[in-house]
């Protein structure tokens, strides 16, 4: 896997993936951004929440659980001094469909948590406390 990083100007940056999409990144206006884009940072949590997002949405498929949505809501601690590295980061879960069961969502979150989530297992292993949490909303 590869990415590419350009420079565009003050603290706004261009990436490049390999699959050939771009986004651009930007610093907060107090280092000079001009609020384009994500913070490189929020970048991080948005592949955390993507990477565990889409195993569970494949684990449920699997599990043939009538599953119409599933989102990701991320907050996150960080350390107050430099690196502002997490600390801290809990996944609320919201899974929508019909007759889904609260077992099969409980064993997905666990089993992208502890065994498919690339991202989540990094940050972990790198000392970060991530948890989880979900709820189901019954649509029949």
């Amino acid at each position: 896997m590869q990415t590419s990083v350009h420079w565009l100007e003050n603290v706004a940056f261009e990436a490049k993936s390999e699959s050939g999409h771009s986004i651009i990144m930007d610093g907060s206006p107090e280092y000079g951004g001009e609020n384009r884009g994500p913070r490189p940072m929020e970048m991080i949590l948005m592949g955390l929440g993507g990477c565990a997002s889409f195993d569970i949405v494949t684990i449920l498929k699997k599990s043939r659980q009538d599953v119409t949505s599933v989102e990701c809501f991320i907050k996150a601690d960080r350390a107050d001094t430099i690196p502002a590295v997490f600390t801290k980061i809990h996944l609320h879960f919201v899974v929508k469909g019909n007759s889904v069961k609260e077992k099969q969502v409980s064993k997905a979150v666990e089993l992208s948590a502890e065994k498919y989530c690339s991202a989540s297992k990094m940050l972990a292993d790198g000392g970060v406390n991530i948890s989880h949490d979900f709820e189901i909303v019954e649509l029949s």
